[in-house]
């Protein structure tokens, strides 16, 4: 090996890399592991996934077998001889700007935390009515390259989102046991219409992340006021989905015993009950399913919510792993953003997909927001998917119209 390339990179642990088929295993002290196989020296390194002339391995990725990326062209590759060995220096380039508003709550709190780790982000502004001035002073210990910054109170909210590229809104109330995600409307509808026309006049070309629930209608909400404001990019509002994604990669691959790294289950529709769909006809690596393991894992799927809101016994909702998809979701934005050509998502968008204004796909990103919808998921679905589709259409369609009337019927400040 005193001929090989080797570099180190530190994301919550550091681990060196050798680029003649080395291989690095897991440990339980280090949150992933990885292996290269190149023929020549390292040129650039994306995070969790190497660039052309490097494979990448990653055990438990943040972002997934297609999606481990971080640093990629952001990474500046400085080649230095030492002893015989080249060594190649991974400096990252953060330069996004990233706003995270409801940052003192139960996910903004880790949220803000796993975008505080990115290495793409430059400034990380949080905003909350609230206790935000902790959450931020605690994060600003981490030595990671984005500035912390705290504002408060709607003073400052405009503040909180001037020169943002990407708002993230997880802002609202969270589920109770016994609530529904339409019991959460009258409260969170309201925060996001503020929320937004915030954005709105402050920063209409950023990517918008909507989190608050229900999200079938709080992002129709979102474009309405965009539009009344008349700043309305499609392209650029997403509502995030990606924790059905990551529960449905989860369950599936529990169940077919997969390594889960590989599994990619494409999850449509909405983003509540029966509104969620996983197409487990195209799952990744391809598997098959008994009938009952279909309906088992669907079911499942659907009700995760509602399986972590009862666990924690009305001390919560899923905040941890919402987060953590949430945080993918960001990463993958940004990866798009500083001009990563291979990056898709699930995401509640504005859609033509089917006869729904809204739903849930998956899509390319690219820098300008939504670059394609892939509109080959929906093709040669199962019976039971056909069936599954049909029903949860008058459903969304509801939460759509429900989102629709409450933006239409509220006066927009101009």
């Amino acid at each position: 090996m005193a001929a090989t390339s080797a570099a180190t990179v530190s994301i919550g642990s550091t681990v060196s890399f050798g680029s003649k088929a080395s291989a690095i295993s897991q440990s339980k002290s280090k949150p992933f592991g990885m292996r290269f196989n190149s023929h020549h020296s390292l040129r650039s390194f994306s995070g969790l996934k190497a660039a052309t002339s490097v494979s990448c391995e990653s055990e438990s990725s943040f972002l997934g077998k297609e999606g481990t990326a971080a640093l990629r062209d952001s990474c500046t590759a400085k080649a230095v001889k030492q002893n015989q060995r080249s060594w190649i220096n991974l400096q990252p380039q953060a330069s996004y700007k990233v706003a995270v508003l409801g940052a003192a709550g139960g996910i903004g709190q880790p949220l803000a935390l796993l975008i505080k780790m990115s290495p793409l982000v430059s400034a990380l502004h949080l905003y909350d009515i609230a206790n935000v001035k902790g959450v931020a002073a605690d994060l600003s210990h981490c030595n990671t390259p984005s500035q912390v910054l705290d504002f408060t109170g709607n003073a400052e909210l405009g503040n909180s989102l001037k020169g943002v590229d990407v708002v993230v809104i997880p802002a609202g109330v969270p589920r109770k046991p016994g609530m529904t995600r339409d019991d959460l409307f009258n409260i969170n509808a309201g925060i996001v219409k503020n929320l937004i026309e915030a954005v709105a006049d402050n920063c209409p070309d950023a990517f918008i992340h909507i989190i608050s629930n229900p999200v079938n209608s709080t992002v129709p909400i979102a474009a309405e006021v965009l539009k009344q404001k008349g700043v309305y990019d499609p392209k650029r509002l997403f509502g995030v989905t990606t924790l059905d994604v990551v529960r449905a990669n989860t369950f599936v691959a529990q169940k077919k015993n997969l390594k889960l790294i590989d599994v990619d289950v494409p999850v449509v529709g909405g983003h509540a009950g029966i509104t969620i769909l996983p197409l487990l006809s195209k799952t990744k690596p391809s598997v098959s399913f008994t009938d009952e393991e279909v309906e088992e894992l669907t079911v499942r799927i659907q009700n995760a919510g509602t399986e972590v809101v009862e666990a924690k016994a009305g001390a919560g909702s899923a905040t941890l792993s919402m987060a953590y998809a949430a945080a993918r979701f960001v990463e993958s934005s940004l990866r798009a953003l500083d001009g990563d050509g291979d990056v898709y998502e699930c995401s509640y968008i504005q859609s033509e997909l089917t006869e729904l204004p809204f739903f849930a796909s998956r899509i390319k990103i690219g820098k300008k927001g939504v670059e394609a919808v892939i509109s080959s998921d929906l093709q040669g679905l199962t019976e039971y998917e056909e069936k599954a589709l049909e029903a949860l259409k008058p459903e969304l369609k509801a939460s759509i119209e429900k989102g629709l009337a409450f933006a239409n019927k509220q006066t927009v400040t101009a």
